[in-house]
């Protein structure tokens, strides 16, 4: 018998521009996007009291608080994208970096993150220990 656990998603938007370096076209010039992260975490147990994995309010607080230090502003000055291309790829590895300390405290772990720059566009992060 396979091990049994729970998927939990969670999306928020947030509003950014940038511009791609060493792009060979017009998203190398600075413009903007509506951007759409989705957080996805997995537990194996449901809490006693709630039978929760986790509390959908507590994972949407996390993702938001993170995605306001982007949200508003133009990704190329705001370290590490000051060096780093603002790409999809790279804010989602970012979220991922600044979210997954901040779930220690849950019976949960990150499985994945997820930036889409339009509904058709989405690049995912994730990390998966070799043991």
């Amino acid at each position: 018998m396979g091990r049994s656990f729970w998927q939990l998603t969670v999306r928020e938007g947030f509003s950014s521009a940038h511009a791609l370096r060493n792009y060979q076209g017009k998203c190398e010039n600075m413009h903007g996007h509506n951007y759409l992260a989705e957080l996805v975490v997995e537990g194996d147990t449901l809490t006693k009291d709630t039978e929760l994995v986790a509390d959908f309010t507590v994972l949407k607080k996390i993702l938001r608080e993170e995605l306001a230090k982007l949200d508003h502003c133009f990704l190329n000055e705001k370290p590490p994208f000051d060096t780093m291309n603002p790409s999809a790829e790279n804010l989602a590895r970012y979220i991922w970096k600044c979210v997954e300390p901040r779930l220690k405290e849950y019976p949960v772990k990150l499985y994945s993150v997820s930036v889409s720059e339009k509904p058709q566009q989405t690049a995912t992060y994730r990390e998966i220990n070799e043991e």
